[in-house]
């Protein structure tokens, strides 16, 4: 009687845990931590105090998690008019309306405090302008009104490998810039190459993303764009001194294959060629970032060889 009533109990309680999960969108805060991380990194010029980076993780977590959750709440009727995303926790109502946003907002005052009390109120700041951003400009301004949604709204995106330097050296500086301006040129290709898979969902939905308003022509040109202003940005970042030739040369290596993947995308017919893009983009965000971290860690500069 015990054990079949502990299993009774054990059901729900694993299937709302999933549910918050899900509400989450965890494999898109992982990409997130990463860059934060490679801030991290990079500021401190090696590894970066243990505490710190634990702190910034851990608040990172839990202000994406919580702007992705006020977003669910928000795109509820969008969410439910796609196939992709009409099982999620709201639209189903495994997780009620008001729950979601209690928790998108306990979550987001929890890291705020967490960052502006252990590690610096800057810091603070700057993640909880992500969230407002994502939600406000993004979610709420732009993404049913636009088809330069994702353009402007991947700002907020963009925000946490700089939240990761300002953690460790407490100021704003032209790496923080950088690596922010990075991240917002690299957004657009890649959901760009996404929305390509997903323009029938998206029109079903009425979301003006660029392939369903101005095609699949256009938008693949506006990649193969972005993805030269991408390249030119990473490797000027080696000009300033921040990162060495470690960094320089993968960078390079990692963008010119990039071009590939957009300009073979441009050569072929319709969306072939969108899902190796798009897959591609995210190994080369999480590729870029691991070598600004490697060098960080075991930087030569041009100078050291002579």
């Amino acid at each position: 009687m015990t054990t079949q009533t502990n299993s009774q109990i054990a059901a729900p309680t694993q299937s709302l845990l999933k549910a918050y999960v899900d509400l989450t969108k965890p494999r898109i805060i992982l990409l997130l931590l990463f860059t934060a991380l490679g801030g991290m990194f990079l500021a401190a010029q090696g590894t970066p105090d243990v505490l710190v980076v634990l702190v910034v993780l851990t608040a990172g977590t839990l202000a994406s998690a919580g702007a992705n959750a006020l977003n669910q709440w928000f795109d509820r009727d969008i969410d439910e008019a796609m196939s992709r995303t009409r099982k999620r926790p709201v639209v189903v109502g495994t997780i009620p309306k008001s729950h979601a946003i209690a928790f998108g907002i306990l979550t987001n005052v929890v890291a705020f405090a967490m960052l502006g009390s252990m590690v610096n109120l800057l810091s603070a700041v700057l993640t909880l302008c992500a969230t407002l951003f994502y939600v406000l400009v993004y979610t709420m301004a732009l993404k049913r009104t636009s088809t330069q949604n994702i353009v402007i709204g991947g700002a907020a995106g963009a925000i946490p490998p700089a939240v990761g330097w300002v953690a460790v050296t407490g100021s704003l500086d032209l790496p923080a810039i950088y690596l922010f301006a990075i991240v917002f040129f690299w957004t657009p290709p890649h959901f760009w190459a996404l929305s390509l898979l997903l323009k029938d969902d998206y029109a079903s939905a009425n979301v003006p993303m660029l392939p369903v308003v101005a095609g699949v022509d256009v938008t693949k040109k506006s990649i193969l764009l972005y993805t030269f202003l991408m390249l030119a940005l990473t490797t000027m970042f080696a000009l300033t001194g921040a990162v060495g030739l470690i960094y320089l040369a993968t960078s390079a290596a990692l963008g010119v294959l990039f071009i590939y993947y957009a300009w073979r995308l441009m050569r072929r017919p319709g969306i072939e060629g969108a899902k190796p893009l798009y897959l591609y983009s995210l190994l080369y965000l999480a590729a870029l970032f691991m070598v600004i971290i490697a060098d960080s860690l075991y930087k030569v500069t041009w100078y050291s060889w002579i």
